[in-house]
């Protein structure tokens, strides 16, 4: 009685299955079709409530091309394995969170001449 119960159910499952199979209308990509989908995604970075206060108070802007670079910058980081970075953009310098994709604080030129930076495990210069 119970063998003929389990195998009721084993059928059950098995038709339920093969339904879900056949109507899983999902558009199936490839392997390379999911890379470039990821590769073109905009990569967004955020600023920290600290950070933009610092922008603010140091009277540091950035324009399109900086912010392009800047996240160039994270990109690279972030293919190397960095987590925390210094990062320096012509006169502006940034410490950020690569992993979290968060400028933690920035720095203006008058504020790099004797700096020490700690905390970080890599920086890019672009």
């Amino acid at each position: 009685m119970k063998d003929l119960q389990i195998r009721r159910l084993e059928n059950q499952i098995n038709s339920s299955s093969q339904r879900i199979i056949k109507n899983n209308n999902l558009p199936k990509k490839s392997f390379e079709a999911v890379l470039e989908q990821i590769q073109n995604k905009d990569y967004e970075i955020k600023f920290s409530k600290h950070a933009v206060n610092r922008m603010g108070k140091r009277d540091i802007e950035l324009d399109g091309d900086e912010l392009n670079r800047l996240k160039t910058a994270f990109h690279k980081a972030e293919e190397k394995g960095v987590k925390d970075a210094l990062i320096l953009i012509g006169d502006k310098a940034f410490i950020a969170s690569i992993k979290n994709k968060t400028v933690i604080t920035t720095v203006s030129k008058e504020q790099l001449k004797e700096s020490v930076f700690t905390n970080i495990d890599g920086a890019v210069i672009i």
